[in-house]
Formats: structure tokens, sequence, C-alpha cells
């Protein structure tokens, strides 16, 4: 099997995704590895390992090793063929955030592209995400060359992966991001101007497949079905044309033949000015998805996101959410809102609480004013903390 994660691959949302894969591979025993080599050049590389084996420990509920390779030149000979053998060993195959052109330069040459392969051809999942999940495809995107330093639109050799399987195509994550707010970010930061230069650059049967976030694209090779999960979409876009998939299973050929992926439908909307005005249309349900998987980011991946800066941005995006729950909550019957709200809820009063033992009053006070903004009314009582609806 081949996995792709458009992001969010260590999120609550991607957590049933990972039980699911790692329970199809483990019989009779699971050998997960995380390799390191995406992130090899970053100072908090070991940070993140730590992070990311305690994520599959706490929730996925199995162990996942290291597969350490983070300098093809600065490896040893010894340390390479130590790398490669677990490669070869291994039976689930993680890897994720990084610099797509950073790790395939030092996979370039070095055997990793053929063990990858064993394991589509004779058993086993590679899973990839992010910058990662870039290197799949036969053409990667230099995302933040073009996105962060400025170079002209182009493109870099990728591994082509999903070449094995019959699927000729550029791999984009983070497909419908949203984060510039002002000015368009879809495609992986490239908006839609620079996805459609760098689209003229490619072989007219190859395909963009775009992968939203927190989804995940699951190729079953071996069923010749494809599996779409988690809350966004999977795109076969060719020529400005696409075709979306979401939260469906359809046969592995809709993308092996580029003449039959892209139907002749317009390319996505310029997105609305925040990602509050598209959540909108959302329901309860997914609104309470949103704004639970935003506290996981801000609990438990805040080196990721930017740092302080970044922090207040998501949680002004989480306070609108939270807002606009609360209309939804006071148009609604009082037993289902009850039951749409109560995870947020128990989430919120959770980070009011920790905020109250560590006397950061203003903080719990803001956290409760939010709660009573949504018609949320809590109560502090000798037994521990209750709440209600109100105007429901």
């Amino acid at each position: 099997m081949i996995a792709i994660f458009g992001s969010g691959e260590t999120s609550p949302t991607m957590t049933s995704v990972h039980k699911q894969l790692t329970a199809r591979v483990g019989i009779p025993t699971l050998d997960a590895i995380f390799l390191d080599t995406p992130f090899g050049f970053q100072p908090n590389a070991d940070e993140i390992v730590a992070r990311t084996i305690t994520y599959f420990r706490q929730h996925v509920g199995c162990e996942i090793g290291l597969a350490s390779f983070r300098h093809s030149e600065r490896a040893t000979p010894l340390e390479t063929e130590r790398f490669l053998a677990r490669l070869s060993e291994a039976n689930y195959v993680f890897a994720g955030p990084g610099s797509p052109t950073y790790a395939l330069r030092q996979w370039r040459d070095s055997g990793v592209r053929e063990r990858l392969a064993e394991k589509v051809d004779h058993g086993g999942c590679v899973a990839f995400a992010s910058a990662a999940a870039i290197g799949l495809g036969a053409h990667a995107l230099p995302v933040y060359e073009i996105y962060k330093v400025g170079e002209d639109p182009s493109w870099s050799a990728g591994m082509d992966l999903l070449g094995q399987i019959g699927v000729r195509c550029a791999v984009i994550p983070h497909y419908n991001n949203r984060e510039g707010g002002t000015h368009d970010t879809r495609f992986c930061y490239m908006g839609e101007e620079r996805l459609r230069r760098l689209e003229a650059m490619l072989p007219n049967d190859l395909l963009l497949l775009g992968i939203d976030e927190y989804t995940a694209c699951i190729i079953d090779v071996e069923a010749q079905s494809v599996s779409v999960q988690g809350r966004g979409g999977v795109t076969a876009r060719r020529q400005g044309s696409e075709r979306v998939w979401t939260r469906t299973t359809f046969p592995l050929s809709m993308l092996q033949d580029a003449s039959k992926a892209p139907a002749r439908t317009p390319s996505r909307p310029e997105p609305a000015a925040s990602r509050g005005a598209a959540l909108d249309r959302f329901n309860a349900d997914g609104l309470v998805a949103a704004i639970l998987e935003m506290e996981s980011v801000l609990q438990e991946r805040i080196a990721d996101v930017g740092g302080p800066a970044e922090r207040d941005r998501v949680r002004a995006e989480m306070r609108h959410l939270v807002v606009r729950l609360g209309d939804l909550a006071r148009n609604g019957g009082r037993g289902e809102v009850r039951e749409y709200v109560a995870p947020l809820i128990d989430v919120l009063l959770s980070m009011r609480g920790e905020a109250r033992r560590e006397q950061r009053f203003r903080e719990a006070d803001r956290l409760r004013a939010i709660l009573a903004d949504c018609g949320v009314e809590v109560q502090d009582t000798p037994a521990g903390t209750e709440w209600s609806l109100v105007n429901a």
C-alpha cells in the first residue's frame, strides 16, 4: 500500500488511518519505522523524532522505530548500510515534515527508492505525508525554494514511486490550504497563477494529484483501489480540469489512465478572505472536529507552527469558530446541540482548568467569556465544573 497524507499526519484526525494501516501490515508482526531525512537539517530534528515516537505509542498504540539518515555525505558506509537494511526489513515506513528537495537529494542514488518499491510490490505500506509525499511523484515541487526564497516556478525530479504502479503524477499536498487569508495559498502555497505555470511545464499525460489537508489517500495495490479518508478530498487535475473524490473508494485505474481521471469541470474557485468564512458552510460536527484539531496543534505541535505569533493566530481562529458554533447552537435543538458541542466544551473547560491551576486567571476568564458568548453557562461547584446550554 501507499498512503499519502495531505497534512495533519500526527493529528487526531489521522490516528484512525494509522491504526487501520498498521493493523493491515502488522500480521504477524508490525515493524514500523520513521524516516528523519526530510527534516534532518533542522536544529529541532531530535524533538520531532521524539514527538512522533510518542504520538505512535500513545495514540496509535504501537511502537515505531527511528531509521536515521540525515545527510548522505556525512553518513559512513556502515551507517548507510544499516539504514538501508532497516528500510528493507520494515513493513510500515512513515515520513513526513521537512523539505522535499532536501530529502530527495539525500535519497537519490542511495537505494532508498528501490527498497520502497519492494514494499509496494511484495507487501508493506509506504505512508508519506507533506514534504515526503511530494517526493512520491515523477516530478517534485520545490515548495520552499519557490514560496520562501522566490525562485521561479519549476520542478525537481521525484522518486516516481507512484509510477511503479502506473500513476504518472506530481503530488501536491496541502492542496486546499488557506493560511494566506488575503492571498491564495492553495496547492501547497503556490496559488492558482503559479500552479498554472507549473502545470504547463508538465507532460500532457501527467496528472497533478492533490491531497487536501487532514486527508489521506490510501492506494491498495493488491485490491487496485483508492480510498479517501479524512476531512477533505483527493483531486486529479490535468490541463486545468479536475475531478475530486471525498470519503469514498474508487478504482485505481482512474488514476492510472490520465485520460479518465479529470472530468471537464472548472478548477476550484478563489478562496474566501479567511478560513472562517469557508468553514461557515460546515455543520456543527465538522466545526467541532476542526477546533479539536486546532487544539491538538496548539498543545502537541507548537514548535512546528511558527512560534507565539502563529499560536496566537490559530487561537484567534479557534475563537471565531467557537463563536460560530455558538450561533449554530442557538438555532438547534437542545439535545442534539449538546451532543455536538460536548467534546469541544470539555476541551475548552480543560484548558480553563489548567489556566486556573497555573494562576493564569485572565486567560481562564477569557475562556469562560467565550463559552458564555456561545450560550454555555459554566458553574464551578465543590464537585467540579459543570455546564449547561442556555437559550438553545
